[in-house]
């Protein structure tokens, strides 16, 4: 049987130490994920002690995302959470939520700079190769 915890119990668990979030009605204790999530633990800190449901969603999570949530899961929320991230659009709840926003965030892939070296070394192979291939083929 799972445990269900009260709005006001889950609202209490929103720090780096101490990190709750609820999806869809589940209570998820994702303090030891903070640190791995791929989209940086901001994120999850803004949600902290609130439901995340749209959030989750909107970013259209892989299934192997889905599936490590449900690790987890530590029980069920009765009651509503203050600062509800699916609170209405226009509708202000006081809580951090208000602060967030999602619709301007696009994901950006990791940048990789390529090495000065490169072409260096490229040219260094081939200053190399040319001369063994002239010392064998001209000797």
């Amino acid at each position: 049987m799972s445990k269900v915890y009260s709005a006001q119990e889950v609202a209490k668990h929103n720090t780096a130490k101490d990190l709750w979030i609820v999806y869809q009605d589940g209570v998820y204790d994702i303090t030891k994920f903070l640190s791995e999530h791929p989209g940086g633990e901001e994120v999850l800190l803004n949600l902290g002690g609130q439901d995340a449901t749209i959030c989750f969603d909107d970013i259209g999570h892989t299934t192997e995302a889905i599936q490590l949530r449900e690790n987890y899961k530590i029980g069920t929320v009765v009651g509503s959470l203050s600062g509800d991230a699916t609170s209405s659009p226009g509708t202000s709840s006081g809580g951090a939520q208000d602060t967030i926003d999602d619709d301007t965030w696009e994901y950006e892939p990791p940048k990789h700079e390529r090495s000065p070296w490169l072409p260096v070394m490229i040219a260094v192979a081939v200053v190399v190769y040319a001369s063994i291939f002239y010392y064998f083929w001209y000797s």
